[in-house]
């Protein structure tokens, strides 16, 4: 009699183990450091660095490209992704891009097709990144969402900020330039241009081409009514 179904699924999961087991094992002999090697599921296609740290519950696939003394933390998972030496990533993932050398991601961090970071950038905590080029020494904290967007050096991002790269029919661009301060709250509609240098104030709404050096502003005056409450409640 032939085998089962559940016989064959067990077996090949009994082969994809021992094959992953090989996989890690020639890491380690190349001096990669797996906190927890179960956990972690790496294709043969994986290039990694020497002195890199995995830790637990990591897959790495595709042509990823690791580079050396970087720290893959928990719950990353990388595909078709390019990371530069000295980079620490946690909790993200990534798909189709490229990360430079001494990246901070995460925790908690999207990186999707067609993003290119340079060099020590920040990509914090549940920050998504899609189709954009971002240079070096930018920080984008927390709390953003950065699409089709070209930026320069040393862009600083407000918590919540975003790039607002589509009208519901057609996908835009925004272009930062470098040392651009962006407040909390901002919304960059695209297509749009920040000139080097330039702020925007906390909850803006930009439209406009925002000049070199200059503050932008562009949110309601605010209104105080006095008394207001007591006159809701008669």
């Amino acid at each position: 009699m032939g085998r089962t179904l559940t016989e064959m699924t067990i077996q090949k999961a009994q082969n994809t183990m021992e094959k992953r087991n090989e996989i890690i094992k020639k890491h380690q002999e190349n001096g990669v450091i797996f906190i927890n090697p179960d956990s972690c599921y790496v294709e043969e296609s994986v290039t990694i660095g020497k002195n890199t740290v995995i830790e637990q519950n990591v897959m790495l696939q595709g042509a990823t490209v690791i580079g050396e003394d970087c720290v893959i933390g928990m719950g990353c998972k990388l595909v078709n992704t390019k990371v530069g030496k000295n980079s620490e990533l946690l909790s993200v993932v990534s798909i189709d891009a490229e990360l430079g050398e001494e990246v901070l991601a995460g925790p908690f961090a999207y990186i999707r097709p067609g993003s290119k970071i340079g060099n020590g950038v920040k990509v914090g905590d549940f920050v998504e990144v899609k189709n954009s080029t971002i240079d070096d020494g930018t920080k984008i904290a927390h709390l953003t969402y950065v699409g089709d967007s070209d930026m320069g050096k040393r862009v600083n991002f407000g918590c919540g900020t975003v790039t607002v790269n589509y009208d519901g029919k057609n996908k835009h661009r925004c272009k930062i330039g470098d040392d651009v301060f962006l407040g909390c709250n901002t919304n960059l509609v695209a297509p749009v241009t920040v000139g080097d240098g330039a702020y925007t104030a906390a909850g803006s709404t930009i439209t406009d081409e925002v000049p070199a050096k200059s503050l932008a502003i562009a949110r309601a005056r605010q209104i105080n009514k006095q008394g207001w409450k007591d006159k809701r409640d008669r």
